[in-house]
């Protein structure tokens, strides 16, 4: 993943283009109005979530739900009048930059569907509906000494969107992506019915419901593996100063037969990068805990960048920490919304506001920021097999060069599904 921060100045003064340059450069002062929602949303889904989850009204909930997603797709027959089906969920609402347009000239659906339903502790499974949230479900899981065993990321990002969607910033190198990880499917198919699948039930549309986009029909439950939860991830840090070093030492602790649990890179420049290896514990070392995820801490982009200076290094990070490192700066994107949001004095007093919910800031960016986020801003995902990663950082350098990028790796699983890219070592 890479991004890079626009400028925009107008070609001729006048107020249209003062109004613009204000809501361009100045974007801050709306964006503070943003924050308090965005925390009274979160706590307030927080609670409901909670209570529901408490009383155990979901599973029971459940067939209605999906009975009532039925009803509406059978009236489609009679009332669509040719159009295609989506859900009604607003475009704004979803954490893809896309503007979603398509939406607006097709059939709605109601999907009411935001419910972690029952844990079973046996299978070691935990079955979901699709707006259930990473946040809520890692919440969820690990006070009850589970999590899922890969690294979900942004809290905002659905269980529907990494199925459907190309849910490839949750990946592990030993578990693969989001969809190796689903071990059925529950959808609301075309005419209405109900189907559940599963890789030995109907491996043809278990292996196609991933990447689908919702083209198969409506997602409305999934059941995901999980693993027994530790407290702590003992993270090592490791400052490179050339790609070439990079390049060996991220493939070096990813393919190696004793591979950490989790290994990512952030590359700061052609020459300048820090891989990081970390693996689940249950005890901390005194003096080397860092709780991350506090608002008064520094953006975790920022406190890897500063071991280009101090050198390689050892920390605990509790677990729910290190799994949402990346959400309060929305990985970097933050910084060119609230440029001082990382100085100490802003994270203290305003840091437990951060981040505003992404969603929010798409509805009120209006046409300017669009089309400039469209025309001078890149947020890309780039699938390189690893054995190409040194050709692809070099050419992506030559054409490109724009900083951070993070580099993640995955397990490319053996399946007939749609995404089926074959490596020298089977690894991306």
């Amino acid at each position: 993943m890479s991004t890079k921060e626009f400028t925009y100045l107008p070609e001729k003064w006048d107020w249209d283009s003062i109004i613009e340059h204000v809501i361009v450069h100045y974007r801050w002062i709306f964006v503070m109005l943003l924050l308090p929602v965005s925390c009274i949303y979160d706590l307030w889904f927080y609670t409901r979530n909670k209570v529901v989850f408490a009383l155990s009204s979901a599973p029971s909930k459940h067939r209605e739900k999906v009975a009532f997603v039925q009803s509406q797709v059978r009236d489609y027959q009679t009332k669509g009048e040719g159009k295609g089906m989506c859900t009604a969920r607003p475009g704004w609402q979803t954490i893809s930059p896309q503007n979603m347009s398509y939406k607006q000239r097709m059939y709605p659906i109601q999907v009411n569907l935001v419910d972690v339903l029952e844990i079973d502790a046996e299978r070691k499974t935990v079955r979901v509906e699709p707006l259930v949230s990473m946040g809520q479900l890692t919440h969820t899981l690990d006070r009850l000494g589970w999590t899922i065993p890969i690294v979900p990321e942004l809290d905002d990002l659905t269980v529907g969107g990494l199925v459907m969607g190309t849910g490839i910033e949750t990946s592990s190198h030993k578990f693969g992506l989001f969809q190796h990880i689903c071990l059925s499917y529950e959808l609301v198919l075309a005419d209405g019915s109900v189907v559940e699948c599963t890789a030995e039930s109907d491996p043809d549309l278990f292996y196609s419901v991933p990447w689908s986009y919702g083209t198969l029909g409506f997602l409305v439950s999934v059941t995901i593996k999980i693993i027994p939860s530790k407290r702590f991830v003992k993270l090592q840090y490791y400052p490179v100063r050339s790609m070439e070093s990079m390049v060996e030492t991220f493939e070096r602790e990813t393919e190696k037969s004793d591979a950490s649990d989790f290994v990512e890179c952030l590359v700061f420049s052609k020459s300048n990068a820090v891989v990081m290896t970390g693996d689940l514990v249950d005890s901390c070392q005194p003096g080397k805990l860092n709780e991350i995820g506090r608002w008064f801490k520094p953006w975790f982009f920022k406190h890897v960048e500063s071991f280009l200076e101090t050198g390689s290094a050892v920390e605990y990070i509790p677990l729910r920490d290190y799994y949402h490192r990346h959400s309060r700066s929305i990985f970097w994107e933050i910084q060119d919304i609230i440029p001082f949001g990382n100085n100490v004095v802003f994270r203290y007093m305003f840091g437990w506001l951060i981040p505003p919910k992404v969603s929010l800031l798409k509805l009120t960016q209006g046409k300017t920021l669009k089309r400039l986020y469209e025309t001078q801003h890149m947020i890309q995902d780039m699938l390189v097999p690893i054995e190409d990663l040194s050709k692809s950082l070099k050419m992506f350098d030559d054409e490109v060069a724009i900083y951070p990028i993070w580099l993640c790796p995955f397990k490319m699983e053996p399946n007939p599904g749609m995404l089926n890219i074959k490596t020298d070592k089977d690894k991306m």
